[in-house]
Order: C-alpha cells, then structure tokens, then sequence
C-alpha cells in the first residue's frame, strides 16, 4: 500500500517575509463538514491570519474559508475563530513565550495529513523591520543572478 503525501492547502507566503520564524508547530484545526468540503476544493486563505491564546485554548482569527458551493442555509461563517488542537503543555509554553519575548503565533501553512485530517502549521514568529526585509530581498536577488550566471556559463 503506497504511502499518501500531504496536500497543501494554503500557505502563508506573507508570514516568512514579515517574520523571523523561531520554531514551528503542529496543530489539529477543529472544522464543520462544509468546511472539510470547501478546503478539499482548495478554497481555503491564510493572508492576514494569526493564532492566539484566550483561556488556554488556542484558536485561530481572520482564517477566510470559503462558503461551500453546494452547502444550504446551514453553511458556515467564512470568517469564523476556529479552534486549534494542541497539548495543554505545549500551549502553555507558547502562552510564555508570548508573553515575555514579544512573539507572535502565524500559521504557515494548512494542508491533509497522511490520515486525511486538516492540519495547520503554525509559526512561533518576531517581526522583521524594514531594513531585514531589504536584506533579504538583496541575498535572494543575489542568489537568482548566481544561478543565472552559472547556468549561462554551462551552457557555453
């Protein structure tokens, strides 16, 4: 029997350019049945969402999943907070980690694990500032013209 791979969802390209990501976590993501329907579709948008900690649960705000197509009256919100699955322990620890250091908690990304469940991968994350942002531009800039530099020089 071959081994399934995880399909991606979403991905939060917006989060590794506007954080340093320090450590990262999986987490079991609490949805309705039009939901799963809608995110097996694709139609799920991470862009400006974020986690955070009230009453040691985890959930996650501004998470857009779209409306299932063909879901009736009983449809979900799109926009609805949606409860994160972590271990109380490990919540615990993030909780003072936010707390002291000035993180924030951004998911990554949302895909199907290998059992077909929905997981979200969330970012223990500090923010750049604008000069670490042109940095980074500069370094991945510089390495697009190595490879354009070695590739014309092979093919000579």
């Amino acid at each position: 029997m071959a081994k399934k791979e995880r399909k991606t969802i979403a991905v939060n390209r917006r989060a590794r350019h506007d954080y340093f990501i320090e450590e990262t976590y999986e987490t079991g993501i609490v949805l309705t049945g039009t939901e799963v329907k809608s995110l097996r579709s694709g139609k799920g948008n991470l862009q400006d969402s974020y986690a955070t900690i009230k009453d040691n649960e985890l959930f996650l705000l501004n998470c857009h999943i779209s409306p299932y197509d063909f879901g009736n009256r009983f449809n979900h919100d799109p926009l609805r907070n949606r409860k994160l699955l972590m271990h109380r322990e490990e919540i615990r620890r993030l909780f003072s980690k936010i707390r002291e250091k000035g993180f924030t908690l951004v998911p990554l990304q949302m895909y199907f694990n290998e059992q077909g469940r929905v997981k979200v991968e969330l970012g223990l994350a500090r923010g750049k500032k604008l000069y670490d942002k042109r940095e980074d531009i500069a370094k991945r800039d510089a390495a697009r013209e190595m490879d354009r530099a070695i590739r014309a020089s092979q093919k000579s």
